[in-house]
């Protein structure tokens, strides 16, 4: 059976046309092309505002006006994650097939995140059983890498009273609150040095780590590809002097780095002492990660002098510093048992012009306060190591409502269909919802979606089952807004 065939028919065989439009974040030309081509074929209003998003308008079905106008939204782009290099996101189709109750995909992330939701508004919009009041569907662009779309959406884009957020991962779960975030990055600068003729020269890689979402996975314990790189380094670096000449690790902000090399020098008669010490290495964080990271690689290979290295006052610090780094959770909330409260990734480490090595890091909080905090500290360290360092805009999170009244019907939608009382969560994950809240104070949220595991990276999967249930969810939670009066 291929996707388009699945049930819900209608989300499915959108959902399929999604996976063929390209849609990398900050390049959602196609995707929203597709979006307006889509309302356009179905004779409905679409607009779009300077930044890009776009919001699609349906009258109320007769009889239901004047009831709470609601706001159904997702984001168009998505994470660009492959196992194959090759793999190009801004011009082939996701590869996504049907594996038992699963769809997965053939070595790439899905874009389930966020494409299930936008297939799910697309469908309710054109789907003539569907009882609602005035409807919106707002798609916003470059979600995963800066939220750009929910900072600038455009004035008069929206004007509802509910919105329901479709980016959440988990069935039977309702959503309320979620974690504020800002990126800390470091900057350093290095000199080119001659690489010493007399070092032996090495190419350290970590590879195939399972990676994650750097809020949902972050309290998995799951390994982080830069900080292994950087123990190594570091560890040979006690007793011996350590050059490198090249290093890369990790690619978003927003996903736990699965992979990282370095190539690096150490003088010629240290050969045999590093390779012994690699492989002690390597024994050890096979012990350390046993059962939790059944696919990861260490390797080691020799490799010809290079063409320069890094000047080795830069190359210490920068071995030091990643090291020191933090990542992961930092503390958990006394609020909501199970949720994190505060953590940190230590995302990328890339070599770039000007002779300066970026250093991308992450941090979350659902504590404003925290979340400030952690990313001083990591400021903290890096100015230490001589860096520059600098934060990003950060978003703010959403402050649960436990008397939401579209909270109470959405939970009495999933336990009228379902015969389950849904649990109600925060997600230490960053959601578009807060930044919605500083332009639109008035809405009332819910976030809710099917089960989705491993998004961000290659071992994306969405639970078949829990789609329609989401869909169901979606339309009976949606009549009963259309049945409440303004």
């Amino acid at each position: 059976m291929t996707v388009k065939e699945l049930e819900p028919r209608r989300v499915f065989e959108i959902f399929d046309q999604i996976t063929k439009v390209p849609r990398p974040s900050k390049k959602e030309e196609k995707i929203r092309k597709f979006v307006l081509d889509f309302a356009a074929a179905h004779g409905l209003e679409a607009k779009t505002d300077e930044v890009g998003n776009v919001a699609i308008t349906k009258p109320a079905t007769p009889g239901h006006e004047n009831a709470p106008k609601v706001i159904l939204q997702g984001h168009m782009d998505m994470v660009c994650e492959s196992n194959d290099k090759s793999f190009d996101f801004e011009n082939q189709p996701i590869p996504a097939y049907v594996d038992g109750d699963w769809v997965k995909t053939h070595g790439t992330t899905l874009g389930a995140d966020n494409g299930i939701g936008m297939a799910a508004a697309l469908a309710i919009v054109t789907d003539p059983t569907v009882v609602h009041g005035p409807l919106e569907v707002l798609l916003t662009m470059d979600e995963e890498t800066g939220m750009t779309g929910a900072f600038g959406i455009g004035e008069g884009m929206i004007d509802g009273d509910i919105l329901i957020n479709l980016d959440s991962e988990d069935d039977a779960e309702l959503f309320v609150g979620c974690a504020g975030g800002v990126d800390t990055q470091a900057f350093f600068t290095y000199s080119r040095s001659f690489a010493p003729k007399d070092f032996r020269y090495f190419r350290l890689d970590v590879a195939k780590g399972q990676g994650g979402h750097s809020g949902g996975d972050i309290h998995l314990g799951r390994a982080n590809a830069n900080k292994l790189l950087a123990r190594f380094l570091f560890n040979i670096s006690l007793k011996h002097e350590v050059q490198i000449s090249e290093i890369d690790g990790g690619n978003l902000r927003n996903a736990i780095p699965r992979a990282a090399h370095a190539v690096f020098g150490v003088h010629g008669s240290k050969k045999e002492e590093i390779v012994a010490e690699f492989n002690k290495y390597v024994a050890t964080i096979g012990n350390e990660y046993k059962d939790l990271e059944p696919t990861l690689e260490l390797s080691l290979e020799s490799m010809d002098q290079p063409e320069f290295c890094i000047d080795i006052e830069t190359s210490t610090k920068l071995i030091r510093s990643l090291y020191c780094a933090p990542h992961g959770v930092v503390s958990m909330s006394r609020d909501l048992e199970g949720l994190v409260e505060t953590s940190t990734n230590l995302a990328s480490v890339k070599m770039a012009e000007n002779n300066q090595i970026v250093v991308t890091t992450s941090q979350r909080s659902s504590v404003d306060s925290r979340k400030w905090d952690i990313a001083n500290q990591v400021e903290a360290l890096f100015l230490l190591a001589g860096a520059e360092v600098k934060h990003g805009e950060g978003y703010p999170g959403w402050q649960p409502n436990m008397q939401s009244t579209i909270l109470a019907i959405a939970r009495d939608a999933y336990k009228e269909l379902y015969n389950v009382t849904p649990a109600v969560k925060a997600i230490h994950a960053g959601l578009e919802c807060g930044l919605f809240l500083t332009k639109y104070p008035h809405l009332d949220m819910v976030s809710f979606g099917p089960t989705l595991r491993n998004v961000h990276s290659p071992s994306e999967m969405m639970y078949i089952p829990a789609v329609e249930r989401f869909y169901e969810q979606i339309k009976l939670t949606l009549k009963k807004v259309a049945d409440l009066k303004k």
